[in-house]
């Protein structure tokens, strides 16, 4: 599998971002042809704050991200991934228990599942049916003295947001946090054998910004000429005037407030969005050393890697930056699945249908051979990937619940054509048609054409809603 190895890429950093070539790996894997028809073998990577667009695969000519393109080159990419709620004990709750927040009641940084319900998670599923399991990076479910380090085969969860980016190794030399996920991950897979199947989740902070830091996008020291010659677009809806005509909530919100720090010079929207994409490639370029180990290990046939993100991210547009509300830059994440026993037909497509968070536990469920609990909401991907044409979702509801001064609670419903949102504190609604408004510039709402339809897409809301509550 030719994927880069470190000098490489620290010799094509080295040269900024114009001495960068084109991606076209072509996996050794493909050529030897499809492995045994066995049990397979999962991994799962997972990262933070990492919006849909921010990948080569999905049409950015602005980032570097070979490793995740060669699997969607020789994988299925999902082009309408989302999550149900966008932040990310939230959502990591939804990708665990495969349910709405509404259903597994995780709505905040503290609360952690109960016995009964990490029990039906999909990593205790697959352990007790047989597979060995690892977990390594930021858990993100509860407070760390909650952490359920002992009912994994391997550990190396870290509390809180993982903090810091920067850490030392055993002999005091500068070693990044994503560097250091990716030799756990390594040393995970050295304690494999062909005797067990494994599940592997890797839960990256990057790139989620580092909080308390003024640096806030705290990448790898060693990827500092990076995109340095670049300059980053900046998006049509970051003109003032998209901020201007939003409702004074969320012109006083808390993603206003950190669109202060991160985008608002010229010069701090270049260096951040450089920064963010900085760790972005560095994630990439542990996923090609994971797979490159994988291969030399022998998995490389039989392991199934799924990708995504845990929420996506505002770089700048509408004035805000975070995530949390309901727009297509918060919600809308990178998916990929990477099969090697898929057939040659079914590699290097892309599939339309919506995925959402919750679909990852009974894909992965389903890939274990393991019965899907009833209590699980979300759906098993598998059907779409080999190809079949099952009744799927054409919209899903959206509910952000979480508690805070500055971030206001909403709800939405995103069909195949409309985005229906509400903020349920304040009365205020949003209608957009995303087919001639992929922006969400014009709120129809209050337009009186658009009235029956507002009713009946605030109808379904309320009706997908109480569905998501399990009523």
């Amino acid at each position: 599998m030719k994927n880069l190895n470190r000098r490489q890429f620290l010799n094509l950093v080295a040269g900024g971002a114009a001495a960068i070539p084109l991606a076209g790996c072509q996996s050794e894997l493909l050529r030897r042809g499809g492995g045994a028809k066995k049990t397979p073998n999962i991994v799962f990577l997972l990262t933070d704050d990492h919006r849909w667009d921010a990948m080569g695969c999905a049409g950015n000519p602005n980032i570097y991200t070979p490793n995740i393109d060669n699997m969607a080159k020789n994988g299925v990419k999902f082009t309408n991934a989302f999550v149900t709620t966008s932040i990310c004990a939230c959502s990591r709750a939804s990708i665990f228990s495969g349910q709405w927040v509404s259903r597994h009641g995780i709505k905040d940084f503290a609360t952690s599942f109960s016995p009964e319900a990490l029990a039906q998670t999909y990593p205790m599923l697959l352990r007790q049916a047989g597979y060995r399991t690892g977990f390594v990076g930021k858990y993100g479910v509860g407070r760390g003295q909650d952490f359920p380090g002992d009912k994994f085969d391997f550990w190396r969860g870290c509390p809180g947001q993982c903090d810091p980016y920067e850490r030392k190794d055993k002999d005091g030399n500068y070693k990044h946090l994503t560097q250091l996920m990716g030799e756990q991950a390594i040393e995970f897979l050295r304690g494999c054998s062909k005797d067990q199947p494994f599940c592997l989740s890797v839960s990256f902070k990057a790139p989620h910004v580092q909080d308390a830091d003024p640096r806030q996008f705290v990448y790898d020291r060693a990827h500092a000429n990076l995109y340095k010659d670049a300059t980053m677009p900046v998006p049509e809806t970051a003109d003032p005037k998209y901020f201007e005509a939003l409702p004074e909530f969320l012109q006083n919100s808390e993603a206003r407030r950190r669109w202060q720090i991160r985008f608002a010079t010229p010069e701090k929207y270049q260096e951040s969005v450089r920064s963010y994409y900085r760790l972005i490639t560095g994630v990439d370029f542990v996923i090609g050393e994971v797979r490159q180990e994988l291969n030399r290990l022998n998995f490389d046939d039989n392991t199934v890697i799924i990708f995504t993100g845990d929420n996506g991210f505002y770089l700048g547009e509408h004035g805000l930056a975070g995530k949390w509300f309901p727009h297509e830059e918060s919600v809308r994440v990178p998916l990929i699945v990477f099969d090697p026993r898929l057939p040659k037909p079914r590699r290097g497509i892309t599939a339309e249908q919506f995925a959402l968070n919750v679909d990852i536990a009974p894909t992965i469920l389903e890939f274990g051979g393991v019965p899907v609990p009833r209590q699980m909401q979300g759906r098993s991907l598998v059907p779409l990937l080999k190809g079949q044409k099952p009744k799927w979702r054409s919209e899903f509801f959206y509910e952000h619940p979480f508690e805070h001064k500055t971030i206001a609670k909403s709800e939405a419903l995103r069909t195949q054509r409309y985005k229906y949102a509400r903020y349920v504190d304040f009365g205020y609604e949003e209608l957009y048609d995303l087919k001639n408004d992929h922006h969400e510039i014009v709120n129809l709402a209050k337009d009186e054409k658009y009235r029956q339809l507002l009713e009946s897409l605030r109808n379904r809301c309320d009706e997908l809603g109480q569905k998501a509550k399990g009523t």
